[in-house]
């Protein structure tokens, strides 16, 4: 356990492994804990990162406005002052974002890159096919975000997991310690919401990343995701997309062996 301070912002974060160097950037409302099933699997062939995103759990929760573009930076400190760079990179949900985010501007960075289901709306909000589905996702985000600001974090946390990321009656599912991080880190997720470039991402900047990339989606979750990675996919010299038969927005945690298995040889074919 340690903590470093970048861009003004002291950051939590464990190493263990020996190998080449992998970080993990986890998705909203979670923490570096959203990657126990999976990291000594990885650690068996790489030095792994894992981290607290700002305003997560363990570390520093700046006060006022944030933005993605801060945790993307925040992401390059972590990876040159720990000596990870360039490293293999994976992200999930908001940490996807935050990876390609990053890519897109320092792609030396980078010498793989998988992510699953960036929620990038803004990328497909001008899909004819995909229009409605996009504009009933942020609607219900809309819906967690008012709940927030009235103070609910557990109302709003509780919606997100079953209305939007989820499911219906998912939230009852969840272990205590897991609901307790959500309701912890709901400011952040708010925060998150205010910028209003979280759901965008600069794909002419990111055909210049030449790193291979994986874009996956789980065979359970919304069809608006798959649109997403094909998008991107086009953008990415090097990539390819991946659907995850039987899990949704997190098989890393639902699927551990699996996940390991598919980035493992997906990073060893890429060394």
């Amino acid at each position: 356990m340690a903590k470093v301070e970048v861009n003004g912002v002291g950051l939590f974060y464990e190493t263990g492994g020996d190998g080449d160097p992998l970080v993990l950037v986890h998705g909203s409302w979670g923490d570096h804990h959203d990657w126990d099933s999976v990291v000594h699997g990885l650690a068996l062939r790489h030095r792994v990162l894992v981290y607290d995103r700002r305003g997560h759990s363990e570390s520093d929760r700046p006060a006022g406005p944030g933005s993605r573009a801060e945790d993307e930076e925040d992401l390059a400190a972590l990876m040159e002052t720990l000596g990870f760079a360039p490293a293999f990179v994976v992200g999930n949900s908001f940490g996807a974002s935050t990876a390609l985010g990053l890519a897109a501007r320092r792609p030396e960075l980078f010498r793989a890159i998988a992510v699953h289901e960036p929620p990038l709306l803004d990328v497909v909000a001008d899909v004819p096919d995909y229009r409605d589905e996009v504009a009933a996702t942020r609607g219900r985000i809309d819906g967690v975000s008012e709940l927030l600001r009235s103070g609910d974090a557990l109302a709003g946390a509780r919606a997100f997991v079953d209305t939007v990321a989820f499911g219906p009656g998912a939230w009852e599912q969840f272990p205590q310690e897991l609901k307790d991080t959500f309701v912890a880190n709901a400011p952040t997720f708010l925060d998150e919401q205010g910028d209003p470039h979280w759901a965008a991402l600069d794909l002419e900047g990111l055909r210049g990343c030449a790193a291979p990339a994986l874009l996956t989606r789980g065979s359970e979750s919304p069809h608006w995701f798959w649109a997403v990675c094909e998008r991107i996919a086009g953008a990415l010299p090097g990539a390819r997309t991946q659907v995850f038969e039987g899990a949704g927005h997190v098989p890393h945690v639902t699927h551990p062996e699996r996940y390991v298995e598919e980035l493992t040889a997906f990073f060893a074919a890429a060394e």
